[in-house]
């Protein structure tokens, strides 16, 4: 999380993470040396509440409501892994690899310019909520760039080391470049990882073929991110007509019923 941040990234994670009526101060004027060390120690140790408590899910970022945390417990309610999945209909299959898709555009596009990426993919990154909305259940392979300021690594020039960047590494290797980091790292990704496995053997032939041979470009990370993002849009086309609207999608419906584009 920490390791292309900018000042402003920094400043929405103490902001956020005093959870005080005045939405605290960037100056730490009202963290004690306790409060300092507790997130600092987080931040090294298990990010995923802090990013919990930054992106909350009520402004619309695909994460689970925080609650609170305590060391590396998570309370959830009513939700399952995305392996769960695995094997289930077409209709199932199409709507969750659709959401799974848009999940990642968001988070690679959004107003506030934050473009996260993930360093490992696994079936419990992902989970879905009983009424079939899909959510990202595990925060702590996250990173973030900020695309509005940069990074003070972007530009590949060496930094002075301070204790945001040590947290990052042990502060005697050197730290890749954020420019390293393909736009599409996160795409290839969930397409090896996941999606090749929710939508394995779960449609007719003649889509069942598009989708693989999307599958296979998309999750080919030595391909340029233009050639990535439109194997993904192959599949979006493709996975479109086959997502239904009925009662079985609570999370959608019946809204569905009502949009142009489902």
């Amino acid at each position: 999380m920490l390791r292309c941040p900018s000042q402003r990234l920094l400043d929405r994670i103490v902001r956020r993470y005093a959870e005080v009526p005045d939405a605290g101060s960037i100056f730490m004027d009202h963290f004690t040396d306790r409060d300092k060390l507790r997130l600092l120690y987080t931040l090294s140790v298990n990010a995923h509440p802090i990013m919990l408590q930054i992106f909350p899910g009520a402004e619309g970022w695909p994460f689970p409501k925080y609650l609170g945390s305590c060391g590396r417990l998570i309370v959830t309610t009513s939700t399952r892994p995305l392996k769960a999945f695995y094997g289930t209909t077409p209709e199932v299959a199409a709507d969750l690899a659709l959401q799974l898709l848009a999940i990642l555009e968001s988070m690679a596009n959004n107003d506030l310019s934050y473009f996260f990426y993930f360093t490992h993919v696994d079936t419990g990154t992902f989970g879905v909520f009983s009424d079939g909305h899909l959510f990202i259940r595990d925060a702590s392979t996250l990173g973030v760039i900020d695309k509005q300021e940069g990074s003070q690594w972007m530009d590949g020039q060496e930094e002075e080391k301070d204790i945001f960047s040590c947290l990052v590494t042990n502060c005697q290797s050197v730290v890749p470049s954020c420019n390293s980091i393909k736009h599409t790292q996160s795409l290839s990704m969930v397409c090896a990882e996941l999606l090749s496995k929710l939508l394995k053997r779960t449609f007719l032939s003649p889509v069942q073929k598009k989708i693989d041979e999307a599958l296979n470009i998309c999750a080919d990370s030595s391909l340029t991110n233009e050639e990535i993002v439109l194997a993904a849009q192959e599949l979006v086309g493709v996975l479109k007509p086959l997502r239904t609207c009925d009662s079985h999608f609570t999370y959608r419906y019946p809204d569905c019923k009502y949009s142009v584009n489902p």
